[in-house]
């Protein structure tokens, strides 16, 4: 077997690359891919004539470079979508109408059609009934307002 492998070592490569790309389409984290384009740099050096420690330097220095400097851009841009509100962060930002006096010691909102305690961001600040309002942030169960954005 070991004579196989020092004889068809560009095959042995491949198999390794094969090998290390598929376990990586069970873990899907770009690390063992990184690793399987090594194996095949090596498996080209392997073809070219190159020792086996040739070989296995070529191996490393790809798998590392690629590791190191390909897969952080790539797993940044994999993880870059679009991130989706949801609960009580998906209402920062949308408008409110006041249903009662707001001020910094508390009144009622309408928001997305339910009725909020809210208080006003600003401690000068004060809003009356029927005055349309921006959500700031949501602290607990009351809606902080301010001045809406035109």
């Amino acid at each position: 077997m070991i004579d196989w492998i020092r004889d068809h070592a560009a095959a042995s490569w491949i198999g390794v690359a094969v090998v290390l790309a598929l376990v990586e389409m069970m873990s899907l984290d770009l690390v063992l891919l990184m690793f399987a384009l090594g194996a095949l740099a090596a498996a080209v050096a392997a073809g070219l004539g190159a020792p086996l420690w040739a070989a296995i330097l070529v191996f490393a220095l790809v798998s590392l470079g690629l590791l190191f400097f390909v897969r952080p851009p790539m797993v940044a841009r994999l993880h870059a979508g679009p991130t989706l509100t949801t609960g009580h962060e998906s209402l920062v930002g949308k408008t409110a109408v006041v249903a009662e006096p707001v001020d910094k010691h508390g009144g009622r909102v309408k928001l997305s059609g339910e009725i909020w305690s809210a208080r006003a961001d600003s401690e000068s600040d004060s809003y009356e009934t029927g005055t349309e309002v921006q959500v700031t942030r949501i602290d607990g169960a009351t809606a902080v307002v301010t001045t809406k954005e035109s």
